[in-house]
């Protein structure tokens, strides 16, 4: 048998965990309800300002879990440097670029909520 390199198994470890963090969601969701003849399922409010705003923080909250998923392996590949100062390096950069991608994202987010919740009051 030969020896499995330890950063490809790490790999596909990671593939699955990705795989199964992106399909779990779905998951839970599962159950849904079919809307009657009278009602189309929308909420009350579905403005284009209502849709626009539930694109972008649907898009923030995807950009978010991107981030997490590169803190994940960033921790993954600096665990596994087994003593490589390159690779520990290079798995430093990853943490940092993911912690700072994760500050970005929430500051959007709060930026896009201050915006929004600015528009919405001066509009009533």
């Amino acid at each position: 048998m030969k020896n499995l390199n330890i950063v490809k198994v790490a790999n596909i470890i990671t593939i699955f965990v990705m795989a199964f963090v992106l399909v779990a969601p779905l998951f839970a969701n599962a159950q849904f309800t079919v809307p009657s003849a009278g009602n189309t399922g929308l909420p009350n409010e579905a403005s284009a300002s209502a849709i626009i705003m539930r694109i972008i923080q649907i898009l923030l909250a995807v950009a978010g879990l991107i981030a997490v998923i590169f803190l994940i392996v960033g921790g993954f590949r600096y665990i596994l440097a087994g003593g490589n100062e390159e690779a520990a390096e290079s798995a430093k950069k990853t943490i940092t670029n993911a912690i700072i991608g994760i500050v970005i994202v929430i500051l959007a987010f709060v930026i896009v909520r201050v915006i929004s919740n600015a528009l919405v009051s001066s509009q009533v």
